[in-house]
């Protein structure tokens, strides 16, 4: 189901800005028993996103509301959320008034092997790079041609995601997904005040580490940091938790700090599904 602005309908304005300039931002959710998972969390971020961005932020019950009819019979699925500003005429300054585009769709649930969270996946490093910019450092925004040129590297199926860096060698995120790595240091993850998604995960994920006494930080991290962790995974609202057991030549064990995580998370979730 698609509804936009409220009404049943598949297309928007020609006019509209998230088509012309990549004006907007949107939310993946996972969805399990007709309701859209880790909410909350979901439009924190979209209505920061909204701030940054200076665009109109929805109602939030309008908002609720639309997400639960497209999600209604939803036994587990994908609710994708686009807001865009809305329509304006040509040219890059957005108009000082308008009405912000709301776009609700529902997807299958993606056919993700079983044995992703059980063995581990195989990881590669893209060529592609992330650009640094504070301005929209975090943002979920719609503007992915970075993740789409890096997606496009390879086509094997046996690699389930691919690592990207920043224009100086940083390791930030993958395409899809936030990283984590385990060493003697504790649970480390990239920092993201320059660029990457700040996953509604991510934070599920610092948190339950917090309640855990895990030791955790985020830090800058280079490839040599991968090549020495001990563990490494990658998170995201769909996939929760994935180990890592290999990135190009270097394998990894699913270790006990990530076995942990991952079965706190486990049962977290299940307790907001029930």
């Amino acid at each position: 189901m698609i509804l936009i602005n409220g009404q049943a309908q598949d297309h928007i304005a020609v006019a509209d800005r998230g088509l012309h300039y990549g004006d907007g931002l949107f939310e993946t959710i996972a969805v399990y028993g007709g309701l859209p998972r880790l909410w909350e969390r979901h439009w924190r971020r979209l209505s920061t996103g909204c701030r940054r961005l200076g665009i109109a932020q929805p109602d939030p019950e309008i908002l609720w509301e639309e997400a639960s009819h497209v999600c209604s019979g939803v036994d587990r699925g994908v609710l994708k959320i686009i807001l865009t500003r809305g329509a304006g005429g040509r040219g890059y300054r957005p108009p000082q008034t308008g009405q912000a585009t709301r776009i609700m769709a529902t997807y299958p649930w993606p056919a993700y092997p079983e044995a992703n969270w059980r063995q581990g996946v195989e990881v590669r490093i893209c060529t592609t790079r992330l650009g640094r910019n504070s301005a929209l450092a975090g943002m979920k925004h719609l503007n992915r041609l970075e993740q789409v040129l890096a997606r496009s590297e390879w086509e094997a199926p046996h690699i389930a995601e691919g690592l990207m860096c920043d224009d100086d060698d940083h390791v930030i995120a993958g395409t899809m997904s936030n990283l984590f790595i385990v060493t003697a240091k504790g649970l480390l993850t990239p920092v993201l005040t320059a660029c990457g998604v700040a996953g509604v995960m991510r934070s599920v994920i610092l948190e339950l580490a917090a309640e855990l006494d895990i030791t955790w930080q985020e830090t800058q991290l280079r490839l040599e940091d991968l090549h020495c962790a001990d563990e490494v995974f990658l998170t995201n609202a769909l996939i929760g938790i994935w180990p890592v057991r290999c990135i190009e030549q270097r394998d990894y064990s699913v270790g006990s700090l990530t076995g942990l995580l991952g079965g706190r998370l486990q049962a977290l979730l299940g307790a907001i599904s029930e």
